[in-house]
């Protein structure tokens, strides 16, 4: 069976890193979000295509689910000193992975040829690709600041404005990279993992040619939010402030027609009656690897069952 994963964020990558313990490389191809990258002290950063690689490449802080282990932060220590922008938080290893991005897209090379260079270095066999080579930017609209780039709302705003809506700039000229449309194609199913599904996954699924492509095939999305809170970033904050009661039932709704099947966590068993297509209700937090593995276990028997 040949699996697509959309994924974005820490929550992404873990199910992704599940699905990866199951799956043959042939049979598993990850597309992930850059709807988060963005530009800081003159280096290319994608933290989404960084999570999900350093994650897979057994590579990550399993604390923090972003950077990477065994990090030291002596380059920011120093910034800081000469009063440069310390905000976003580069570790000494994860710098090496942005210098040399930054170094590659230079030369002219694309993101997909650098992140399979990248994942080639980092012992990874199976596919993770950009969803497109040309810049997306996420940016949030919110109340009091107007418009911001999504990590300055994240990071450095620590998601403190209130939200109003989100828009991707530049993704009318955005297509898909190399590969995406292929494993698509070509695959049986499509996993969304739980990731946010308005600033992760909307950015994938806004792509030209993405939609079309999806709807003919079985898709099923794991809910990030649990009895209403997000296990993990603004997911329930940005629905409230959205005027959306956060649940996992919001969710179903937000994807609406393209959903084929839907897993839900034990607590929200409940709103599983007000969901028309099959779900599958489980444990879905994931707190290591077998947790990961379990629930992607699950998520192939329901695709099986589709």
């Amino acid at each position: 069976m040949k699996i697509v994963a959309l994924a974005g964020g820490v929550g992404g990558a873990k199910l992704a890193d599940g699905l990866a313990q199951l799956l043959l490389p042939e049979n598993l191809t990850i597309i992930v979000n850059t709807g988060d990258d963005f530009e800081h002290l003159g280096l290319y950063i994608s933290p989404d295509l960084d999570t999900v690689c350093y994650t897979l490449g057994g590579l990550a802080n399993t604390d923090t689910g972003w950077g990477r282990r065994e990090e030291t932060f002596h380059v920011l220590e120093n910034l800081q000193k000469l009063g440069g922008p310390d905000w976003f938080r580069l570790g000494d290893r994860d710098l090496a992975t942005h210098i040399e991005r930054t170094r590659r897209i230079q030369e002219g090379q694309p993101l997909n040829q650098i992140t399979r260079a990248f994942c080639r270095a980092w012992g990874i066999d199976y596919s993770i690709l950009p969803m497109s080579d040309q810049s997306v930017r996420t940016m949030v609209e919110t109340t009091e600041d107007g418009e911001l780039a999504f990590q300055e709302y994240f990071v450095h705003r620590k998601c403190e404005p209130k939200v109003k809506g989100f828009h991707f700039a530049g993704i009318e000229n955005a297509q898909p990279a190399p590969g995406v449309l292929e494993a698509l194609e070509q695959a049986d199913a499509v996993v969304i993992c739980p990731s946010n599904p308005w600033v992760s996954i909307d950015p994938i699924l806004a792509v030209a040619g993405l939609w079309s492509v999806l709807a003919a095939k079985p898709v099923v999305a794991v809910s990030p939010i649990i009895g209403g809170q997000a296990i993990k970033g603004p997911a329930a904050k940005m629905c409230i402030e959205l005027g959306i009661l956060p649940s996992a039932l919001a969710v179903a709704h937000h994807y609406g027609k393209i959903l084929s099947g839907f897993v839900l966590d034990r607590v929200d068993t409940n709103l599983a009656q007000n969901i028309t297509i099959p779900t599958w209700i489980t444990d879905t937090l994931m707190k290591n690897k077998d947790d990961r593995r379990r629930l992607a276990q699950g998520v192939l028997n329901l695709i099986e069952i589709l």
